[in-house]
């Protein structure tokens, strides 16, 4: 830090030529979703527009997203700090493979969801605003995983809670507003707790920037509540990740908005907790981390068990989801519990499964309804019959979902029972293998009634409606990214131990913020 009266030389950070277009995929995947909503405010009358451009930008972004990843793992972590205050002062969009991973995975999800709703989302939908709140959430979603600062992040979370809000109620029915409620009140308690969280670890080392408290965290030792401030933020985002005790609201909110919604909630939000929890407890509150790592390993596999099970004891697609969605949560959380290279590298490729893997599920859910007529196991069957190729698609999601080959889900749980075994965290592995047995029967048992059972007698019928084809494409989208996931893991579990790298070794990552090693 500069003392009194000590002129600073900041021409070595201060950039006063034209940018580079390559530095501007840092902050690309932010500022085109934010752009992309303020147009469609402006044309908000002519909503026969607002599906074509949200299309035309998730894939903008998802293209930046991925020059992004290439660009991290060929150089390493990039920073961008605009204005003219110098880091840890000055808002930084910082980098790694983790969030470029994070935030690529995200925008497919959210552009193959865009897809499907062409026909899901109505003109009320449209009229009311559900493409400007999709385009928000985007924004607050890929700010949170390529930020760099503490502050900011939160200023992301609100971001795409306000939007994920809006998107919850569209359609104003009563069992939307009962769901909406839980999930604002829940949501709410954590974001506040983050905030004051962010609050006492500025009055405590003075800086917000994650490169800068990375460096002091190590160094401060004893002299800082770190403990406290560590468990606040597992408390904050255990609750926005829907960990156990604290997933009830998630199983009473997924299930009531339309499909879509649920497929973009399921699929990306969960997951913006867990990386959340990767980068501080990981990254910044290491030691603080191994001390806790006893809780967070018995609340991982409480958190697997109680959503296998409650997964078994739905009827509902959605709620079915909802549950497996929380089992996974558990699952990514064994990752963290365990610390090691190959726990974290199992956990991250998990969270970029499950991104994957529970949209398909609650896709899938939207088109057995549109066959089918029915969310309900109780009323659905025959869709074999009706249609093999939704039959098909059922089944390879199934194995995804449960774990089993050639899904995408087998490597990481693969990875993570291997890291469990290594350091003798049997409950662990049993839960993992336990949780996904469960899976598979749940899964099952969904297939068995509405696909293989045959029409029960007075029940709605199987053809209610014919298929979306853009419905069915997305699905197809999602089903052949994990199939490669699955039969050719190599490219995913290297992105995977190298953002679990930079984790456990965050220099790269504070010399890109501080290429001159100064500090505050």
């Amino acid at each position: 830090m500069a003392v009194q009266g000590e002129v600073v030389d900041r021409t070595a950070a201060m950039i006063a030529g034209p940018i580079a277009a390559a530095d501007w995929l840092v902050i690309a995947p932010v500022l085109l979703p934010i752009v992309a909503g303020a147009v469609l405010l402006m044309i908000r009358h002519n909503v026969r527009w607002h599906a074509l451009l949200a299309l035309v930008v998730l894939a903008a972004m998802a293209g930046t997203n991925g020059l992004l990843l290439r660009m991290v793992l060929d150089k390493g972590p990039v920073s961008m700090t605009m204005g003219s205050w110098l880091p840890p002062f000055g808002i930084s969009f910082t980098v790694d493979a983790l969030g470029a991973a994070f935030s690529l995975t995200a925008s497919i999800v959210a552009l193959v969801c865009c897809a499907y709703s062409v026909r899901d989302v109505d003109a009320t939908g449209r009229r009311y605003g559900f493409y400007p709140f999709l385009m928000l959430m985007m924004a607050g979603v890929s700010g949170a995983f390529l930020t760099g600062d503490m502050f900011n992040l939160y200023v992301w979370f609100e971001v795409f809670l306000i939007s994920s809000f809006g998107l919850l109620i569209l359609g104003s029915e009563k069992a939307q507003i009962d769901g909406a409620t839980k999930y604002a009140i829940l949501n709410l308690v954590g974001t506040t707790l983050f905030l004051i969280a962010t609050g006492y670890l500025y009055g405590t080392f003075g800086t917000l920037n994650m490169a800068d408290l990375a460096t002091k965290a190590g160094q401060i030792g004893e002299a800082a509540p770190l403990m406290t401030l560590a468990t606040l933020y597992l408390l904050a985002f255990s609750m926005k990740a829907a960990a156990f005790p604290l997933n009830f609201w998630l199983p009473a909110s997924y299930h009531t908005p339309p499909v879509i919604t649920g497929a973009l909630f399921g699929g990306l939000l969960t997951k913006v907790g867990i990386y959340a929890l990767l980068r501080t407890l990981v990254m910044i509150f290491a030691a603080e981390r191994l001390v806790l790592a006893g809780v967070i390993g018995w609340v991982a596999v409480a958190t697997m068990l109680i959503g296998a099970l409650g997964a078994l004891a739905q009827s509902d697609i959605r709620r079915i989801a909802g549950f497996l969605v929380i089992s996974g949560v558990g699952i990514m959380l064994a990752g963290i519990a365990l610390g090691s290279s190959g726990g974290l590298s199992g956990a991250i490729f998990y969270a970029l499964h499950s991104m994957l893997a529970l949209s398909a599920l609650y896709l899938l859910g939207g088109l057995m309804r549109q066959r089918g007529g029915s969310f309900s196991l109780h009323r659905l069957s025959g869709l074999y019959g009706a249609s093999p190729i939704l039959a098909g698609l059922a089944f390879i999601v199934s194995l995804a979902v449960a774990g089993l080959p050639p899904g995408s889900g087998l490597w990481p749980k693969v990875m993570l029972v291997r890291a469990a075994l290594d350091v003798g965290a049997w409950q662990i592995a049993a839960a993992i293998l336990l949780s996904g047995f469960l899976a598979t029967i749940a899964l099952g048992r969904v297939f068995i009634l509405a696909f293989w059972r045959v029409e029960v007698s007075g029940d709605q019928t199987t053809t209610a409606g014919a298929l979306s084809a853009l419905g069915c494409t997305a699905l197809v989208v999602l089903v052949l990214a994990m199939l490669a996931m699955g039969i050719a893991p190599e490219p995913f579990i290297r992105i995977a131990t190298t953002a679990a790298s930079g984790l456990l070794d965050a220099s790269a990552y504070v010399h890109a913020v501080f290429p001159a090693g100064i500090g505050s």
